[in-house]
C-alpha cells in the first residue's frame, strides 16, 4: 500500500492515488463504475499501459471488481478498507518523516493541528 501521493512516486503510484482519492471522497461510490483506461489515460496525459498496471493493484488488494466487456466496478466497502490502507500507511510511512521535520523546525505539532491556513 502506499500514499495517495507523492511526486517521487512513480506514475502509477500517482495514478492509483487519484483513483484512491476519488474512492475515499466518494466520487466514486459502491457499484460505481470507475473511468475507462483509455478515458482516464487520455485525462491524465498517461500511458494506459500504467493506467491499467494501477487499475490491476485495486483489483488485486480487492477494491474493484472486473466485469469483462463492461469495466471496473467499485466493490461494497472499499473505501472503509482503503481508509485503513492508507492510514496504515500514512503512520508507518509518511508520519515519522513529518514528525522528524515538525521536530527538526521546533515546531509543536498541537499548535500546527490548531493554527488557521494561511
Amino acid at each position: 500500500m502506499t500514499a495517495l501521493s507523492n511526486e517521487d512516486s512513480p506514475v502509477y503510484i500517482r495514478l492509483r492515488g487519484t483513483i484512491a482519492a476519488g474512492i475515499l471522497r466518494g466520487d466514486y461510490r459502491t457499484g460505481d463504475q470507475l473511468p475507462s483506461v483509455r478515458a482516464f489515460a487520455a485525462e491524465h496525459g498517461a500511458n494506459p499501459l500504467t493506467v491499467a498496471k494501477a487499475y490491476q493493484s485495486f483489483q488485486d488488494d480487492g477494491y474493484v471488481e472486473v466485469r469483462r466487456g463492461v469495466g471496473m466496478f467499485v466493490l461494497p466497502g472499499a473505501a472503509d478498507k482503503l481508509r485503513a490502507a492508507e492510514r496504515a500507511s500514512f503512520i508507518e510511512n509518511q508520519w515519522p518523516r513529518i514528525r522528524g521535520y515538525i521536530d527538526l523546525l521546533g515546531l509543536d505539532a498541537a499548535d500546527l493541528l490548531n493554527a488557521e491556513r494561511v
